[in-house]
């Protein structure tokens, strides 16, 4: 474990995450996701069991080595096909990349999305990271 502080998440983001046979181990405690990439850790608490990459449904996109890279979870959408709508397609907002790819459709972010929260604000950011890497296309 890395010991870097953590984002709060819910138990039922963690729940529903883990594999089947882990399910079981995930008590009512407060639970945090490690946001060190390096980590092997992805959940944790005080007083409850640590969960690994290798014990989750899938894989976590911020990790090292985490294939496929989704983003959008709900809709298991990649890093590279939201990549491709801003690229090759010309979206500039996550409202358009939601139109040209699926994103966001069928929300269940709480329970698909290993923060447990929205992928607006990380395509957002991927959309940002991209134009600004490719200022001619802007």
């Amino acid at each position: 474990m890395c010991h870097q502080p953590g984002e709060r998440v819910k138990t039922t983001t963690v729940k529903n995450l883990v594999q089947p046979e882990f399910t079981g181990l995930v008590g009512d405690v407060a639970y945090h996701l490690c946001l060190h990439p390096e980590c092997p850790v992805v959940y944790f608490s005080e007083s409850g069991p640590t969960f690994l990459q290798t014990q989750l449904q899938v894989p976590v996109w911020y990790k090292t080595g985490a294939h496929p890279q989704y983003i959008c979870y709900c809709n298991r959408l990649t890093r590279e096909q939201i990549s491709e709508a801003v690229i090759s397609r010309g979206a500039r907002t996550v409202k358009e990349v939601a139109r040209l790819t699926g994103a966001m459709q069928n929300a269940r972010c709480e329970l698909n999305n290993p923060t447990g929260r929205c992928c607006g604000t990380v395509i957002q950011d991927l959309i940002n990271s991209l134009l600004s890497n490719n200022p001619q296309d802007t």
